[in-house]
């Protein structure tokens, strides 16, 4: 849509994730632990493993980190996660994807309900918005890796299926099956990314005002300090006039 940017919004998320360090790593722990417990420690072997460790290197997340995360399902040490997805709806009827892990059902289903309905949102049954996106693999990488011409070119060999490029920097975008695949050749080409996972990607869009996405973001944000939660995705859309007096 024209007079939209998608990277704005990117942007404004991953600063609040800048500020609440402590928790992305222990989120990024908790993800690399499960990998590792479903698969083969070796990160080489376990392309979920793999993914996991590369977005925590881009996250600047320690070493010690990462391998004490891995040892941990080695050691059969840390609780049993179990992963689940809610959904639900926002301020304006923006589309809300929550994922979660957690040892404790109840008490994540509780908190979740809980600050839906607190923030002017509802929770809705599974596959109530989830209609409205797509699983796709994300990678990003800055703009001086290269023009958008070259990014375009490298994309393509490695087998992705579409590429968003601004002056803040290059999208690729891949089928889910592919992430690790794809991410691995454009590593090759173009070096290391600034970040590589799976994510959920909007097939339709929520216009919201800036009263609406003030509303949204004490939403994304309660939601995102809940230890259970790993991931909070929505379909919101907005100009670039109200993302700068979001952020002003």
């Amino acid at each position: 849509m024209a007079g939209h940017s998608k990277w704005a919004n990117i942007q404004h998320r991953k600063g609040r994730q800048d500020k609440l360090r402590a928790k992305v790593f222990s989120k990024l722990s908790k993800e690399i632990t499960v990998a590792a417990k479903m698969g083969d420690p070796d990160p080489e072997k376990n392309p979920r493993l793999r993914l996991a460790v590369k977005e925590a290197r881009s996250q600047s997340m320690p070493k010690d980190n990462i391998e004490r995360a891995i040892k941990k399902a080695v050691g059969g040490e840390g609780e049993d996660y179990a992963e689940i997805r809610y959904e639900g709806y926002g301020p304006n009827g923006v589309a809300v994807i929550v994922e979660t892990m957690t040892d404790n059902r109840n008490r994540t289903a509780s908190t979740v309900r809980s600050l839906f309905s607190k923030n002017g949102g509802n929770l809705g049954e599974t596959g109530s918005v989830g209609f409205m996106f797509e699983r796709k693999g994300e990678i990003v990488y800055p703009a001086s890796v290269g023009s958008a011409d070259d990014v375009m070119m490298a994309a393509i060999e490695a087998g992705a299926e579409d590429v968003e490029s601004s002056e803040d920097g290059h999208i690729v975008y891949c089928a889910d099956t592919d992430l690790n695949e794809v991410s691995t050749a454009l590593e090759e080409a173009l070096g290391e990314s600034e970040s590589t996972k799976l994510v959920w990607q909007p097939t339709t869009t929520t216009e919201m005002d800036l009263e609406s996405l003030q509303g949204l973001m004490r939403l994304v944000d309660a939601l995102e300090d809940d230890d259970d939660v790993q991931r909070v995705t929505t379909n919101f859309e907005a100009t670039d006039e109200v993302m700068s007096q979001l952020e002003g």
